[in-house]
């Protein structure tokens, strides 16, 4: 088996790379990344791409073709993946994420590949206070985001067939460690917070709904992906990938964290203006395909873990939303200082 993973070099691929080293242990893993974030490494032991046959570097918006001779599965982790990134550079999240998608997929089609796997968003349900999202509930896309995602599972649906199978995973929002991690992510910023100030500053109200799924889970999604047949689900399944007890308001994860981490003061912004991305979400069909791949990682599990990778790397930076760890800040340093231009396209020019 030959697996192509594409956007491998951000805060999901390294659990990605090493849940499917482990899981095909003979297959041929290539990974393809712009590498914007491959520098960004926290706690790594290792480089985690040591598990891969080959890296790539290039942009998914010129992806070359020759890549996927031989491939059994491709799958998608590409994306400016958060609503800051996505508010800053909107033409080029919709090209990344949604035009170059599809373009990916009608290469792979072309070249035989049977496998199309791709990471959407529960997201895309925006505002939904009138119960748990299911994948046929009415979607409110509220950002270049999730408005991205919603339209490349537009066109990746057509493109489906029974030589060429799309499985669209919903995601929930992602937490926990990884060799690349974030803190541009609820639960991630709030164990953060925690340890470096003893505080949480909730920029809501708290009461917003938010399904959460760890990293460790995602991967083992994505396994599941891969290895599924059409029978479960059919040739393109859009499905929404997370757990019915990982639907948490926002305050409720911050009281997580404080129970966990003793000291820790919460507070909220009552005066905030209303944040319309609540949304729950219903897993149940998504339990029902994939019952052995079901999430693992409790949310008490997810703060320790965490908290354990944060504290072995000497973390204590109580300006950490003015780091490198949030993701808009390396790309607009980049920029800065000339290494990337407006269409975040690198241009290796210095100053």
């Amino acid at each position: 088996m030959k697996i192509l993973i594409v956007g491998n070099l951000g805060y999901v691929g390294p659990l990605v790379e090493s849940r499917l080293r482990a899981s095909f242990p003979n297959a041929t893993l290539i990974g393809y990344d712009i590498g914007y974030f491959a520098h960004c490494l926290t706690n790594a032991s290792r480089l985690p791409e040591v598990c891969l046959d080959a890296q790539h570097f290039g942009d998914i918006r010129n992806f070359p073709k020759e890549l996927l001779e031989g491939v059994d599965a491709v799958v998608n982790l590409a994306a400016i993946s958060n609503d800051p990134m996505g508010n800053n550079f909107e033409q080029v999240t919709l090209d990344i994420n949604h035009a170059a998608c599809v373009e990916l997929a009608r290469k792979a089609k072309a070249a035989g590949v049977p496998n199309f796997v791709f990471l959407s968003s529960c997201s895309v349900y925006g505002y939904a206070e009138d119960g748990a999202r299911i994948e046929s509930s009415p979607l409110d896309p509220l950002t270049a985001y999730a408005r991205s995602k919603v339209q490349s599972e537009v066109d990746l649906a057509p493109l489906a067939g029974p030589d060429f199978q799309v499985t669209c995973l919903r995601f929930a929002t992602a937490c926990g460690m990884s060799d690349r991690i974030r803190l541009d992510l609820v639960l991630n910023d709030f164990v953060a917070g925690a340890i470096a100030g003893g505080k949480i500053s909730i920029l809501s109200d708290g009461t917003p709904w938010r399904p959460l799924i760890h990293v460790q889970d995602m991967a083992r999604a994505v396994e599941w992906a891969i290895r599924r047949e059409a029978s479960k689900g059919g040739h393109c399944l859009i499905v929404n990938a997370g757990s019915d007890g990982w639907n948490y308001q926002v305050r409720d994860l911050a009281m997580a964290v404080a129970d966990a981490i003793p000291g820790v003061e919460v507070s909220v912004n009552p005066s905030a203006a209303p944040d319309r991305r609540s949304y729950r979400v219903d897993f149940t069909l998504f339990k029902s395909l994939a019952p052995d791949f079901q999430p693992q990682v409790t949310l008490s599990a997810a703060v320790k873990n965490i908290e354990t990778g944060l504290r072995e790397m000497g973390f204590d930076d109580p300006d950490f939303r003015k780091s490198h760890l949030m993701r808009l800040n390396t790309l607009n340093r980049l920029r800065e200082t000339g290494q990337l231009n407006d269409q975040l396209r690198w241009s290796f020019a210095t100053r």
